[in-house]
């Protein structure tokens, strides 16, 4: 068996294992709140049913389409990214959806608050990349950031009378 190639981007090895945690606490709140997203798109009923099954169907597609590239930022820090329930049970921030589906505005809140806590975890995040001069991960960090704010904008308006 061959040895790994060490790695040299500019980047300390703590750092790059610093921001491949962050990132993965990105990740799995990332995977959580696009499977949240998913059962509520499945579930939701009520008079809203046919608006927010299309706008459920818009966002986890969204969630699902970021996933690979955080997890293949954390490959190119040269950290195995996490992909299993379990793990991201651990890292997440964000509480499994619930058994029994809520009511159609109760979900909308829920998504809401998921999209605000992920960018939180996202924003938690920046400190430790600016420090590491790591523009790459600070560049995807900001467009996750924006994604969940302005998500979560728009769910909030939807609860707003």
């Amino acid at each position: 068996m061959t040895k790994p190639m060490s790695i040299n981007i500019g980047i300390s090895d703590e750092h790059r294992e610093q921001i491949a945690d962050g990132l993965g606490r990105l990740l799995a709140d990332t995977y959580t709140l696009y499977l949240t997203t998913h059962n509520f798109h499945w579930n939701v009923t009520g008079p809203m049913f046919n608006s927010l099954h299309d706008m459920f169907m818009v966002q986890y597609t969204e969630l699902w389409n970021a996933v690979d590239p955080i997890a293949e930022r954390i490959r190119s820090l040269g950290h195995k990214a996490p992909g299993s329930y379990s793990q991201f049970g651990k890292l997440t921030s964000l509480p499994d959806a619930p058994e029994v589906p809520p009511k159609a505005l109760e979900m909308v809140a829920i998504l809401a608050q998921g999209h605000e806590a992920t960018a939180r975890t996202a924003r938690s995040l920046f400190q430790l990349v600016d420090e590491a001069s790591d523009e790459p991960t600070a560049d995807l960090l900001t467009q996750r950031i924006t994604v969940h704010e302005q998500t979560a904008w728009m769910l909030r308006s939807l609860l707003e009378e």
